[in-house]
């Protein structure tokens, strides 16, 4: 189990992830089509002026149910630990485990 104040920190960064979208989307777009480089470096000043947890990369996937950061299957939303308890108790239709 993750710690409930990472777990917290990471609502945050995904709040200000949607609450600046539209911005940084609109600025990256920007500098794609200005020509002229100063255009572009006030641009990017624009840009950096918005929080660091606003970017997109700053995200982390995490398990669902437990809050673990690695090991996450994008498809469930859980970690392995978990989609494994879940396969065995048969709590996922359509899945099986494999055998040779």
């Amino acid at each position: 189990m993750a710690k409930k104040c990472w777990i917290q920190r990471e609502k945050k960064r995904q709040k200000l992830e949607q609450k600046y979208r539209l911005i940084r989307r609109s600025s990256k777009k920007e500098i794609r089509e200005v020509t002229s480089l100063s255009e572009k470096w006030e641009i990017q000043r624009k840009l950096q002026s918005s929080p660091r947890n606003s970017a997109p990369t700053r995200l982390r996937r995490r398990c669902f149910s437990t809050g673990r950061p690695r090991a996450t299957y994008r498809d469930f939303g859980l970690s392995r630990h978990i989609l494994l308890k879940m396969f065995r108790a048969g709590l996922l239709p359509g899945a099986t485990r494999s055998s040779w």
